[in-house]
Formats: C-alpha cells, structure tokens, sequence
C-alpha cells in the first residue's frame, strides 16, 4: 500500500489462497498469512522505508480529507455504536463489544486516512484462552466454581484499536522559581516533654531560561464510542515493534475506524506537550522544588502518523452474568471484570474477628 498516493484508495476485502480460494489469515507473531483450508502460506513483504510521518498542518489546512487515504467497507453496531471494518467476506459476525449480531448487508463505503504503521498480533486466539485461564486461577476471593466459567470462541475477536501519534520539536521559554531545603533546629515542648525538632524549610530564588527537544511518538486514542474504553492495564504496548501497514495484517481480524477527527487528537497531544514542557522545566530549574510562573510553548516541525494496536475483547458467562475482558494483543497482558465470592470475604472477616478477640483474650488472662 503506497500512502503517498493522494488519490482514495480501495482497500482488498479478502485476501483469497491461490490453491483453494479460502481466505487466507494473518498467523500472529509472524509475517504470514495462512489458508486454514490447505495450509497455503504467503510472505508479507517488508518495506526497508522507515514509518512516514504525515506533515500536520500541510495535511489539515492543504491536503484535504482525501489526501492519504483509502476506501473501507464498515459495519455500525447498532446497540453500542462501534464501527468495524472487516478484511474477510463474512455472511454474518458479531459485534466485539457488545457481541449483538451485526450483518453484511448493512455495510457501507467511508474514507479513513490511511493508517501508518500497523503493531501485528503477537498472540492467537487460543493463546489468549490460555491467558485468561491462568488469570482465573491466581483470583483471590473468587468463587470455587468460577473455573467453569465458559468463553464463546466466537465472541472472542481480536480487534485492532486506532490511536494517532504525534511528533514535534518543541521550545519553551520560563520564568520561575528554584526552591532548595534547609533545615533550623526549634525547641518544643517544655519540662520533660522538652526536645529538639528539625523544621524544614525552603529557600526561593528566581529562575528563568529557555527548554527544547524532540517530542516523539505521543499517543492519543483515537475512539470514543462506550464500548471502547480500552483499560489502561492492557494499554502498555511497545512501539518498536511497529510495521509498515499492510492490509494482509488485518486478514481474520477485526479493524476499529477512529472517530476523534485529527485535529481533536492534535489538540490532545498539545495538551500533553505541556505537561512534558512543564517536566522538561522543573528538570532544568533544578533545586528540590520547583515554581513555574509563565511558559511560552511552541512547537515546529509537527508530523503524524495513524497506527493500530492490537488487543483481544471477548467475554466469559458465570451465573447468568456475563463479564468482560481484555488481552493486549502483543503483551499479553489481561484485564477483567470478576465475581467475588461473599462466603469467603465472610468468613475471612469472621476469621480475623475471632482472632483479634482470641488475642485481646489472652492478654487480659495474662495481665
């Protein structure tokens, strides 16, 4: 896929074995995609180019919508309002968050910018499975029969979530004040209860100068429907592992269309420059403490890039109540909704209870 071409784009709906015709799928932590029919492999030809970065405000103010993208096929939850995009031919699927049936034939055609990088799948599904059992079993306060607790293989999708990156040189020109401890020694109390404390204290001294560097690689969510808060405990991934988008790495997945515009995510990413601005001062004011009065921020040179991030959402059933969870596709690692058992928060309660009034026991008996 050249995104360079600033002409839209057809994105292919299904990547079909040269053997058999069967759709082929990506194999996770590998550069194939596989027939699950014949076995039939095929190699992802990797670029040597390095990731591009899209110039921000040329893209906004010049390029236009069209410039750098593609045309999808989408499907729109009806129930949570997700929309997902597809690379197979499905007759009918599920949605990933809210598992409500979604159909082909109310698909429809939308323009996304094509994304820049793509982070592939480094777990399969069962893996995934795996990961979840294990979790189950190190649970404190879970019920004893929670073990029975059934997936639905096929409510469990892996799902390629969209966040946009942003690099910048940044500049910071401040005023503010250095604040370094000392400590007096006072005298409190009086007659016996007399002593000596060290009271610390802090001198100020005006402090002022100007910070720059490069500000790589900020990541912003780039969804926001209900059903896509991603917990932050499985949004750890690492960036060094990024590949040039391919399509063949969406086969037998399920993509996410982003639907915070970027200029919404490049005001988010601003916000966060400042933060950094503020570290990057107070690291360069020095002392133990640290006052900033006034910052001027400015950054130059701003790029972006659309990427995709891997992640399994699925689901497991426990006494009629169904409970969500989630995988980081490239880690592993997992978060979920749980059942604690009452009987065992009780009686452990019970338990400490009886050995607090035990030992309160003893003593008295003792004394």
């Amino acid at each position: 896929m050249n995104s360079t071409n600033t002409s839209s784009q057809t994105s292919e709906r299904k990547k079909s074995c040269v053997n058999c015709g069967a759709a082929l799928t990506y194999e996770p932590g590998t550069d194939l995609i596989t027939c699950d029919y014949c076995g039939h492999q095929e190699t992802i030809e990797q670029s040597e180019q390095l990731f591009q970065e899209l110039e921000l405000h040329k893209y906004l103010q010049e390029m236009g919508a069209q410039s750098h993208s593609m045309e999808i096929s989408m499907l729109h939850c009806k129930n949570c309002g997700a929309n997902q995009h597809i690379e197979e031919s499905y007759k009918s699927l599920h949605c990933v968050y809210c598992t409500m049936p979604l159909i082909i034939e109310d698909s429809y055609q939308e323009d996304w910018i094509v994304p820049g990088a793509v982070l592939p799948f480094q777990l399969d599904q069962k893996k995934a499975h795996q990961v979840f059992k294990k979790w189950v079993d190190e649970l404190w306060w879970a019920p004893n029969n929670l073990q029975r607790a059934t997936i639905n293989p096929e409510f469990t999708k892996g799902l390629y979530v969209p966040y946009w990156t942003f690099d910048a040189q940044l500049v910071a020109d401040y005023e503010g004040q250095r604040g370094d401890y000392y400590y007096v020694t006072k005298t409190v109390g009086s007659g016996k209860n007399k002593r000596t404390v060290q009271e610390r204290r802090t001198s100020w001294s005006p402090a002022a100068g100007t910070i720059n560097g490069f500000v790589d690689d900020t990541l912003v969510k780039a969804t926001k429907q209900r059903g896509s808060q991603i917990p932050r405990e499985v949004s750890n991934w690492s960036l060094d592992d990024l590949k040039n988008f391919d399509t063949k790495y969406l086969a037998g997945y399920v993509t996410e269309k982003y639907t915070i515009p970027l200029k919404d995510g490049h005001l988010v990413a601003n916000k966060e420059a400042e933060k950094i601005a503020q570290n990057w001062i107070r690291r360069d004011i020095g002392g133990d403490t640290q006052r900033i009065s006034d910052m001027d921020m400015r950054l130059s040179k701003e790029t972006f890039k659309h990427i995709l991030l891997p992640v399994y959402i699925s689901s497991y059933n426990f006494n009629d109540t169904k409970y969500n969870f989630f995988v980081n596709g490239q880690t592993g690692a997992i978060y979920g909704k749980r059942p604690y058992s009452f009987w065992k928060i009780f009686l452990a309660i019970l338990a400490v209870i009886i050995i607090i009034v035990l030992i309160t026991l003893v003593a008295q008996y003792s004394s």
